[in-house]
Order: structure tokens, then C-alpha cells, then sequence
């Protein structure tokens, strides 16, 4: 159910590296958990987020809640297809991404989880 292709934090945030780049969305779980979105706060381009970092929000019909930065680097790009259509994220989360990054620190990425240490978090 996790792809292999790519990082989670144990926030529920996913991390699909490509050399200095990194994309990054929320996991299929915590779109169960949240609902229904309707809505997404993203960052300007050009911030810098650190580490675990809250980066924006996201918004649905049972809850607001917070989006925390996997890994640190500067906003390279924003998803602004949400703007209009935050519903994106309901049906393919794993496929919707929310922000790019240029990694300060590719390592960081070696310390979060694979698919299956993700799935064993969840239980």
C-alpha cells in the first residue's frame, strides 16, 4: 500500500527524491484520517523550511491540520492545481504532490521510513 519509491515521516508526509529535488505529499493514511479536503495552505516559493518545519495547512470537512516538513531545503514549487481542486488529494494521495524542495541536506532523507517501516508505524 506504500510505495517503495519513495520516504515517509512518522508526521504522514511522503518524500520522492530526484537528485537535489525532493516532492512531497501527504500519505494515503492521513487522508483516511483527515476526510474529505477541501482546502490547502502552501508556502511561497522561496521559503526556506527546516526539518519538521510546519510548511502549511491542509483543510477538510472534519478537521485543519498541519503539514510538517520532511526533510529541509528552499520551496522550488507549489502544487497550484490544489488551489482550485484540493479535492485532488482525496482520491490519489500517493500521486498528488504538494510542494518541491531543494534539499539543504539529502541525508536527512536516509533517516525517515520505507514503505514497510511506515506500514509497521501505523500497526
Amino acid at each position: 500500500m506504500y510505495p517503495d519509491d519513495r520516504k515517509y515521516s512518522k508526521d504522514h508526509e511522503w518524500v520522492i527524491v530526484s537528485g537535489a529535488e525532493a516532492k512531497i505529499g501527504i500519505t494515503q493514511y492521513a487522508q483516511e484520517q483527515l476526510g474529505d479536503v477541501v482546502y490547502v495552505e502552501l508556502p511561497e516559493v522561496g521559503r526556506v523550511v527546516k526539518q519538521g518545519e510546519i510548511f502549511g495547512t491542509i483543510e477538510s470537512v472534519k478537521a485543519v491540520s498541519e503539514l510538517f516538513c520532511p526533510t529541509s531545503g528552499e520551496v522550488t514549487a507549489v502544487n497550484a492545481d490544489l488551489g482550485d481542486h484540493p479535492e485532488a488529494v482525496n482520491a490519489q494521495p500517493h500521486d498528488t504532490w504538494l510542494i518541491t524542495l531543494k534539499l539543504a541536506d539529502p541525508a536527512e532523507v536516509d533517516g525517515l521510513l520505507d514503505g514497510a517501516g511506515y506500514q509497521a508505524l501505523l500497526g
